[in-house]
């Protein structure tokens, strides 16, 4: 009787092995078909510009079940764009535009015709018409310092209203941003950049040099390409706007007839005169609580009138760099009489002396060096 059940419990025991060997077996099955390769990132595997047909069928859908919801109104009915405007706040971000912005008045007028046609959508809507949501990504064009990135802001803020976009918001980007120094970094960089501007608008700065045609190895032509997709298929939630310097942005879309074909507004921001420069100046002296002297006011029109025939001037960016250098001086001089009483006027005056390199030290009473603060023969 032991020996049997000594054989019968050792049956027993062969018999669980072989099973836990098999569910052994099962298991790495099961995990082997879940299973990727260790270096393969599965978040990398999400192509923005493949997925465009569920989501794009999602909003549609969405926007058929608000329109539903939705009474329309009878064919007699008259509606007012006035209304509409009110409702959506136009009239706030375009009083915002020229209270911000000096001059631009072409660029101005171009963003109440989109508000216009998008206004007029609105009203359609509410009769049952529909018609193909426009076409709104755009290209500015102009030197540094004209506006371009403010504008974007505000239209992003403006199409939000409308409701063109969801979010309305931007992000900046520029090459670095969206092009790989090595082969499989450009997709996921371009693609992530993507992802986090859907729903409002894309602003890429200098993107001519998204394309290095001398360079064949260059990776570029890989975020273009995607740039590209996504542009035609995610039109309904995403706006770009390229920008950077006119003669080179005719460049980049000779280069690239497939990118020009799907920028419909082109935006030509011109270089300010010195009047705007000035009011530019005014503009931001007010808001920082400053003001200049009638004698400082004309140094600072001299001092504009001689940058801007330098190469690197940048409008509205040398207008505050200049009156940021101008504070500095003023600050240096009324801090090098420590024990002397100022009054609210002369903490926000600027006099001449601020408005020219090493005025301060010299108002100060120091030993100001001649040639700009450099002795001679350094």
């Amino acid at each position: 009787m032991s020996a049997l059940g000594e054989l019968a419990s050792t049956g027993v025991a062969f018999g669980a092995i072989c099973i836990l060997g098999a569910s052994a077996v099962i298991g790495v099955r099961r995990q082997t078909k879940a299973w990727a390769p260790p270096h393969q990132d599965q978040s990398k595997l999400r192509v923005v510009a493949a997925s465009p047909e569920p989501r794009g069928r999602q909003r549609q859908a969405a926007r058929q079940r608000k329109n539903r919801a939705t009474e329309l109104l009878p064919a007699e009915a008259l509606v007012t764009l006035a209304e509409e405007r009110r409702a959506a706040g136009v009239d706030e971000v375009l009083a915002g535009l020229d209270r911000d912005l000096i001059g631009l008045v072409p660029i101005k007028h171009k963003v109440e015709e989109i508000a216009a046609l998008l206004l007029v959508d609105r009203a359609r809507l509410k009769f049952g018409l529909s018609a193909p949501r426009p076409n709104l990504h755009m290209c500015f064009t102009g030197p540094p310092g004209t506006g371009k990135t403010t504008m974007a802001l505000r239209m992003a803020d403006l199409l939000h209203r409308l409701g063109y976009l969801e979010k309305g918001h931007l992000v900046h980007a520029m090459r670095d941003d969206l092009v790989g120094e090595f082969v499989g970094q450009t997709a996921p960089r371009t693609k992530r950049v993507l992802e986090r501007a859907m729903g409002g608008v894309l602003f890429i700065d200098e993107a001519y040099y998204l394309y290095r045609a001398s360079d064949s190895k260059d990776y570029g032509q890989e975020a273009i390409e995607i740039l590209l997709q996504v542009m035609e298929n995610e039109r309904e939630n995403l706006v770009v706007v390229l920008a950077g310097y006119k003669d080179r942005m005719d460049e980049f879309f000779t280069s690239n007839p497939g990118m020009s074909s799907r920028i419909t507004h082109h935006l030509d921001f011109a270089p300010y005169d010195l009047a705007d420069l000035a009011s530019i100046g005014q503009l931001m002296l007010d808001r920082s609580s400053y003001h200049l002297s009638a004698a400082a006011a004309a140094a600072f029109r001299e001092n504009l009138g001689r940058q801007m025939a330098e190469p690197d001037f940048a409008n509205a960016r040398s207008v505050r760099n200049e009156l940021d250098r101008a504070r500095l001086r003023h600050a240096y001089r009324l801090a090098a009489e420590p024990h002397r009483g100022w009054s609210r006027e002369d903490l926000m005056r600027l006099e001449p002396e601020d408005m020219l390199e090493g005025g301060g030290a010299q108002r100060a009473g120091t030993a100001a060096e001649p040639h700009g603060g450099r002795a001679p023969g350094r």
